[in-house]
């Protein structure tokens, strides 16, 4: 439940038609949608070792790569925390809301209307929050179980269109020639795996609370339920594009942007009150994802001391909810929905999204390999489970192609978005360059002009659990003049 709560978002019915403009091909729409997952599952292979070593860990990618690059030193926590900042932002959710809010009541889509819903339920969705853990997270569950029912009402209402029990005349029209005007343009085939990869993220969520598992083996535990959930959600996925290329056109995909669902419903049951039972659904699923958040991560963030104002940051006052997290995520998320197009904003927020992170899959699936020399090295035993390296292959495959493949220029007509179509990887690697740029002030300047330390302190919580806190400590002058730590880095 934990990995279908994330998987299950927006994505299943906002990006097919966008996929399907970048492949020009429903064989290759269909094709795209069996990769991602099998991308993925290299991905649940390569965490799954990590977990064998690293049992009682919690956290995953982060832990993973400190465990593998231990230098220069706090390198990988501040990367994590100033890009979980930066990219904290729930945009796309908000604008896939506002599209379908606009359509259920049958207003024309412009972006001033775009703009305006999408910042407002943004809005709507941090306040909620913030009023209240407990309704927040009742609402989320609620949620939760609407976008199961949702999918599976698609999946069967696509069983009836096939099997002719609807007015759509001829449901096996699209299936003739499916590879018909499929490309081959590197960059269209990215922007494909990209969408599609968005739409099954959350496949490693349960690794984030492994150290809570349990089990008697939490790997074993975790490595199931991210089989199961991934499984699950291949099959879903998949019938539910079915169901789309059964009952609807293929040139109406491929310009259908963000509201395929809305579309295939459209086609099915007419302009009547049924066809706006799923874009309904789908609302709510999208406003179930912008009430879950990144909150509680910055909130994380700041309370290990690795952002400034970290006191401010980490308070749960007055409310007992993460107020100034959820406050910085609006702002952001305000923002980039008013500084983009409304046209272009789902796709290169969605693209931008994903391009730090390749670089942190790639870093994760070498440090594997870096992490078994060095233990072996060492005299350490193997751990219990190791993924082949075929695995590895696969997700490290994953990340390069997605990094390099963009930069080629798309095909006249296959771009998603109307401005220059790296733009996206310009400001992903800018994000990793600042992150750059802040632990080299945050960990080297500042530290030497005030002249202090950053040292690593291990905290108790409450229930006896521990973590660490990146914390200053001053210098002192010793007996024979020269200046020494009070404390040694734990």
């Amino acid at each position: 439940m934990l990995n279908l709560g994330q998987i299950l978002g927006a994505g299943i019915y906002s990006v097919p038609g966008v996929i399907l403009n970048s492949v020009g091909s429903i064989g290759l729409l269909f094709s795209f949608w069996l990769l991602a997952p099998l991308f993925a599952l290299g991905g649940l292979m390569v965490y799954s070792e990590y977990a064998s070593m690293f049992p009682k860990r919690s956290g995953a990618q982060v832990v993973y790569l400190e465990q593998a690059y231990p230098r220069p030193q706090f390198l990988v926590p501040v990367t994590f925390a100033v890009t979980s900042v930066l990219l904290s932002f729930g945009a796309t959710n908000s604008i896939v809301f506002a599209q379908y809010a606009l359509t259920i009541f049958d207003i024309p889509i412009t972006s001033s209307r775009q703009t305006i819903i999408a910042v407002a339920v943004c809005a709507v969705g941090v306040a909620f929050v913030a009023l209240s853990t407990k309704w927040s997270l009742r609402a989320v569950n609620f949620l939760t179980g609407l976008k199961v029912l949702s999918l599976v009402f698609l999946v069967f209402t696509g069983a009836l269109v096939l099997g002719g029990f609807t007015h759509i005349r001829d449901p096996f029209a699209n299936f003739r020639s499916p590879f018909s005007g499929s490309t081959t343009n590197p960059n269209s085939l990215a922007t494909a795996l990209v969408k599609t990869n968005f739409a099954f993220s959350g496949w490693q969520n349960a690794f984030n609370i492994i150290g809570e598992v349990h089990t008697r083996d939490p790997g074993r535990t975790v490595r199931k339920a991210g089989f199961l959930s991934l499984l699950l959600a291949t099959c879903l996925f998949f019938f539910v594009n079915v169901a789309y290329v059964a009952a609807v056109p293929k040139d109406e995909i491929s310009n259908s942007g963000q509201l395929i669902a809305a579309l295939f419903f459209q086609h099915v049951f007419g302009e009547g009150f049924a066809a706006k039972i799923l874009p309904i659904m789908v609302a709510l699923s999208c406003f179930g994802n912008i009430t879950v958040g990144q909150a509680r991560i910055l909130r994380e963030v700041a309370r290990q001391g690795l952002l400034p104002y970290s006191s401010f940051f980490a308070s749960t006052k007055p409310f007992g909810t993460p107020l100034a997290p959820l406050c910085l995520r609006y702002l952001l998320t305000a923002v980039v929905i008013v500084a983009l197009p409304a046209q272009d904003a789902f796709n290169f927020l969605v693209d931008l999204s994903s391009y730090p992170n390749l670089v942190f899959n790639a870093a994760t699936a070498i440090g594997l390999w870096l992490l078994r020399r060095r233990r072996m090295l060492t005299g350490l035993a193997p751990p219990k489970y190791r993924a082949k390296n075929i695995y590895v292959f696969l997700y490290l495959l994953s990340a390069v192609f997605l990094l390099i493949m963009p930069w080629v220029p798309p095909e006249t007509g296959h771009g998603d978005v109307s401005f220059w179509y790296a733009t996206y990887c310009v400001v992903g690697l800018g994000i990793l360059a600042l992150c750059g740029v802040y632990y080299w002030l945050w960990i080297v300047v500042l530290p030497w002009l005030g002249e202090y330390t950053i040292v690593e302190e291990v905290e108790q919580l409450e229930g006896g659990a521990l973590t660490t806190r990146l914390t200053r400590k001053h210098y002192s002058s010793a007996d024979d003049g020269e200046q020494q730590p009070l404390i040694v880095s734990t």
